[in-house]
């Protein structure tokens, strides 16, 4: 605590306090500040970082259809099976029964 003593018993002492206050009074304005301020920021970085997970979802999940694309393209009798029961499709001569 020495150095803290010495710093405020010298000359500068009126120069220290005018020092401390305005970068209170500034640390105050960025924090809670109209305008751009630092909450502001912190709101923002939340969202794009909630942003970011959404965007990894939706990439997981165009990934998924596109597998499915994929499998249904490439397989004639997969592409049967989810017409059939997707869209309740039917051959020609068959019947269909729907049971709730």
């Amino acid at each position: 605590m020495g150095i803290f003593d010495k710093i405020l018993n010298s000359g500068h002492r009126g120069f220290i306090i005018f020092a401390g206050v305005v970068t209170a009074v500034m640390f105050l304005i960025l924090t809670f500040g109209p305008g751009n301020n630092l909450i502001d920021w912190v709101k923002a970085g939340i969202e794009l970082r909630n942003q970011r997970v959404q965007i990894q979802n939706y990439q997981r999940e165009i990934d998924i259809m596109n597998h499915k694309i994929e499998m249904l393209n490439s397989n004639r009798d997969s592409l049967e099976r989810f017409a059939r029961e997707q869209f309740l499709f039917t051959a020609p001569g068959e019947d269909l029964f729907v049971v709730e």
